[in-house]
């Protein structure tokens, strides 16, 4: 019950939030994100006319994951009983590794898979919650995205680079 809790307050979270102005901006950027990066995964150049035609909702999504994270806490907490307050709050604490490590292999797996239907069912209600994190971003915002997405790829290049330059010289 308490990781049912838990979760209910997280979603009447964001749904509050999601009605301020601000954050209704900002959930436009985070769509202009998603869109993104998909044309870039099915290997379209990222430039306006690809990135728009795209969906703001991904499965490796960080609100996704926020929700798995969730979810795998009351599996894994659920195995330590009830303990007395203080050990079952060091027990949380311990576990926060174990819980995220899980959750990543969890959301790294439905990026993998997501073409099969089963994985967009398992993962519907983080596709779910990102229509609400999510909004249809205007050309500007995906101009936004579409730059940092490239200076990021740049940086990876500039690093990849560095690690040949450092390989070779140390050879």
């Amino acid at each position: 019950m308490e990781g049912l809790v838990r979760i209910a307050l997280f979603l009447g979270y964001i749904l509050i939030v999601s009605q301020l102005k601000d954050i209704k901006r900002i959930f436009q950027y985070h769509g202009a994100e998603h869109k993104t990066i998909q044309a870039y995964e099915n290997g379209e150049e990222v430039v306006l006319g690809n990135v728009r035609k795209y969906t703001t909702v991904h499965v490796r999504c960080g609100t996704s994951f926020l929700l798995i994270v969730m979810v795998v806490a009351i599996f894994v907490f659920a195995f330590l009983g009830r303990p007395p307050i203080l050990l079952r709050i060091l027990y949380r604490v311990l576990l926060i590794p174990l819980v995220s490590g899980i959750s990543y292999e969890i959301i790294k797996l439905a990026g993998r898979f997501s073409k099969y239907k089963i994985v967009n069912i398992l993962f519907y209600p983080g596709l779910l919650l990102q229509k609400v994190t999510t909004r249809e971003p205007d050309d500007s915002q995906i101009e936004v995205a579409m730059s940092s997405f490239n200076r990021v790829i740049e940086a990876e290049d500039e690093l990849k680079k560095s690690k040949v330059i450092l390989e070779t010289t140390s050879s």
